[in-house]
C-alpha cells in the first residue's frame, strides 16, 4: 500500500501527509523517506519521557521521522473522553519536539442541533491552542472536523461545502484575532469530514480551505489517488 501510495502521488502537486497506525510508521518512514509523501502520527502523549505504559511520545515520533502528528481527533473526543485540556498539553508537547500538529476541532450533533456550532468551534479553536504563545500558534494547522459528519459516528449527515466554507470562515476570523490577519489568511485550514473523490472539488472551489483531512476514503489507495 506504501509503495503504491508513493508511486501514486510523484506528480501531485498537493503536500501529501500519511498518517498511519504507529505499528506501520517506522516501515512508512523508510518508503516515504525520498518521496514527496510526509509522514505523520495518529496521535501522541503529552511529555517526552516517564511512567506512562502505552503512550507514544513526540520525540520517539520524531526520532523515526515523522513530520506531522494529528491531535484532537473526533474518535479520540467521541470514543477516548479526551478533552481540550489534554490536546493543548499534547499541542505544546509536539511542537517543542518539531512536530508540525494537525488541530482538530468541531461540534457534534447535539450541539449542532441547538444551532451552538460557532460556540463550539470559538472554545475548541481557544482551548487547544491556550498553552503557545502567538509565534507558535502559526506553526498548527487546523482540521474543521463536525462530529456529526463522520460515518463512525453511526448517524453521520452530510456537510455540505457551503457549511464547511462558513465555519472555516469563522475560523480564519477567530485567527485573526490571534495572530493577526496576515497569518491568519495563509494558516492551513482542511477540511475533515467524510471528504472523498467525488466531493473534493465542491470543498476546495474556495482558497479559504486549504485542503482536506482525508478519512475512510484513505484506506483504499485508488479512490485516495483519485482525490489528488
Amino acid at each position: 500500500m506504501f509503495l503504491a501510495l508513493k508511486a501514486g502521488v510523484k506528480s501531485s502537486k498537493a503536500e501529501v501527509v500519511i498518517c498511519p497506525p504507529f505499528v506501520y510508521l517506522t516501515e512508512a518512514a523508510k518508503i516515504f523517506k525520498a518521496g514527496r509523501i510526509k509522514l505523520g502520527a495518529q496521535n501522541c502523549f503529552f511529555t517526552e519521557s516517564g511512567p506512562y505504559t502505552g503512550e507514544v511520545s513526540p520525540l520517539m515520533l520524531k526520532n523515526i521521522g515523522v513530520k506531522y502528528v494529528i491531535l484532537g481527533h473526533s474518535e479520540r473526543v467521541m470514543i477516548l473522553g479526551e478533552t481540550n485540556e489534554m490536546t493543548a498539553k499534547k499541542v505544546k508537547a509536539a511542537l517543542a519536539a518539531g512536530l508540525r500538529p494537525i488541530v482538530c476541532v468541531g461540534e457534534d450533533l447535539a450541539e449542532k442541533s441547538r444551532g451552538q456550532t460557532f460556540q463550539i468551534i470559538e472554545k475548541d479553536l481557544q482551548e487547544n491552542l491556550a498553552l503557545l504563545a502567538k509565534n507558535q500558534i502559526k506553526e498548527v494547522v487546523i482540521a474543521y472536523e463536525p462530529l456529526w459528519a463522520i460515518s463512525t459516528t453511526g448517524n453521520s449527515q452530510n456537510c455540505s461545502a457551503d457549511e464547511a466554507l462558513t465555519v472555516i470562515l469563522f475560523l480564519r476570523k477567530l485567527l485573526s484575532k490571534m495572530v493577526g490577519p496576515k497569518a491568519s489568511r495563509v494558516l492551513p485550514i482542511l477540511y475533515g469530514g467524510s471528504a472523498d473523490s467525488k466531493n473534493v472539488k465542491d470543498y476546495l472551489q474556495s482558497e479559504a480551505i486549504s485542503g482536506l483531512l482525508v478519512g475512510g476514503a484513505s484506506l483504499n489507495v485508488k479512490e485516495f489517488l483519485r482525490i489528488f
